[in-house]
């Protein structure tokens, strides 16, 4: 399992008498906004990523700003670390409470402010679920972009602390490509404005900053989001291949044609069995893999696209390419992918589900390597991909209650990590680093620039008290890291093409 966090922030926290924690939460909240008898606080223990548990010294439930302020206000004289949450759907850890820490839920601010359909912006509080707001402007022909497959339950304000994608992030961008302003609460209780409703905002952009920060330079109390106009036609392509590669190779087709897609999403053998079992999408059971391609915009141009891409399908060695009939059916192909988290724990007790960037160009290679790696530690690994945009999602199935298979899913999922870094890509895609991925930081990153890492967190947090023990890792823990993983010198996959 994770180790725990670095003894040297248990130093530099040390824990606060639950007497003395809750008497400063009661001076600046009503009784019912706090929790901390032991039960209540389980429910917070972790996040989506349940595998790492930690109890907070206390739960707020803030309905106001003033609050929020008030929170931080009162945690910074005490000293007292503050991690906010969202829904808790993250898989990286990154609202694994600090113990003894104060949980700072944001689940109460739910409410959409104002919808601007002139402006196309929505004014949203953080606590807002992703999907309810594409539900709130569709009688207007709108939508807000971002889709992650949590999108059902997780919030607007976890999707900007972990810079969210989807699979329609490939055309449409990331969260910090759809967000124009930020309402922030710092640690000292001061209320900022970041960015702007207009196309640009003077100084420097902190916009792209505070989005993916992971709560650890301040709270995100208030978001504008943009929304787009409905395209006029969408329509989904199957593509069914008898070798991953092959479906890898098509990948690379269609984008150096100069087709943009909606969405590009690649599931292997493994993960399209368990998905079509799980959600009855259609899927071909006996294919290696499949490709979904969403095309869309206006009528016209979507019908062209659609006769280029199964070309080019085809042309790459698919055994079969077939257009969603319906609105119904082309729902249902995206309900496979985006339930194929859930669906493979119908083949396995336990999953554990990584986050990678690589160039679209190393897919086959990265597949290769990562069958070879799941060979040599001996566990099953399913592939779903955001294909289009090379962030990959490898899902490794083991079973906690048998000894020693969790230590093992670590070791493989930070051998594929490892894998993105050596071919020129990155340790997360859209998950965030969190405490799951803090040890490949160190692979990443050097000293140097960790080092400015922690100096941009000082401006904005100097006692180093919001998520401590997130997302960058201290230069001793990538000293020991180091000490453990470079052998003779060697760099890992060294007969891999560098980027």
């Amino acid at each position: 399992m994770l180790d725990h966090f670095d003894a040297r922030l248990d130093a530099d926290f040390p824990p606060l008498s639950a007497k003395r924690l809750g008497a400063a939460l009661r001076a600046v909240l009503p009784a019912e906004a706090i929790l901390t008898d032991i039960e209540a606080l389980r429910p917070y223990e972790s996040d989506g990523l349940a595998a790492y548990r930690s109890l907070p010294g206390a739960v707020v439930m803030p309905t106001t700003v003033a609050q929020v302020a008030a929170v931080m206000k009162a945690c910074r004289d005490l000293g007292v670390p503050v991690v906010a949450r969202g829904a808790g759907t993250g898989l990286s850890g990154g609202a694994l409470p600090f113990p003894g820490c104060v949980l700072l839920s944001m689940a109460k601010f739910s409410k959409i402010l104002e919808i601007d359909p002139d402006a196309r912006i929505a004014r949203v509080q953080p606590g807002v679920r992703n999907l309810a707001i594409s539900e709130a402007v569709a009688h207007l022909g709108l939508f807000y972009a971002p889709d992650p497959s949590s999108q059902i339950a997780c919030s607007i304000g976890g999707n900007v602390a972990e810079n969210a994608g989807g699979v329609h992030c490939l055309k449409y961008g990331l969260t910090v490509h759809n967000i124009l302003k930020l309402e922030v609460v710092t640690i000292d209780g001061e209320v900022l404005t970041i960015g702007s409703e207009a196309l640009d905002a003077a100084g420097f952009d902190l916009m792209a900053l505070m989005t993916g920060s992971e709560g650890l330079l301040g709270v995100v109390t208030e978001v504008v989001v943009k929304l787009l106009p409905l395209p006029e036609e969408a329509r989904v392509l199957l593509a069914a291949f008898d070798d991953v590669e092959k479906a890898a190779q098509a990948v690379a087709d269609i984008i150096a044609a100069g087709v943009t897609p909606g969405g590009l999403e690649m599931m292997d053998g493994l993960a399209l069995r368990a998905a079509e079992d799980f959600a009855h999408a259609g899927y071909p059971k006996a294919a290696e893999a499949i490709l979904l391609c969403e095309l869309d915009g206006v009528a016209a141009d979507v019908a062209e696209e659609v006769e280029r891409v199964t070309a080019l399908m085809l042309a790459a060695g698919a055994v079969e390419v077939r257009a969603a009939r319906d609105e119904a059916e082309r729902q249902r192909f995206w309900a496979g992918r985006k339930n194929a988290f859930p669906a493979v724990s119908r083949i396995a007790p336990d999953y554990y589900c990584m986050d990678g960037t690589i160039p679209r160009r190393a897919l086959p290679k990265v597949l290769t390597e990562i069958t070879r790696l799941s060979d040599a530690i001996g566990l099953q690994v399913a592939n779903v991909f955001h294909a289009g945009d090379g962030n990959l999602h490898p899902l490794i199935l083991y079973d906690s209650h048998k000894q020693g298979d969790l230590e093992k899913a670590e070791e493989l999922g930070g051998a594929i990590l490892e894998l993105c870094v050596a071919v020129g890509g990155t340790i997360t895609g859209e998950h965030g680093v969190g405490r799951e991925k803090i040890n490949q930081m160190c692979v990443q990153f050097d000293a140097a620039e960790i080092e400015a890492f922690f100096a941009l967190k000082r401006a904005f947090d100097p006692l180093g008290l919001l998520n401590p023990g997130k997302a960058i890792p201290t230069l001793n823990r990538c000293a020991e890291f180091g000490g453990m993983h470079v052998h003779h010198g060697e760099l890992p996959f060294a007969d891999l093409p560098r980027f």
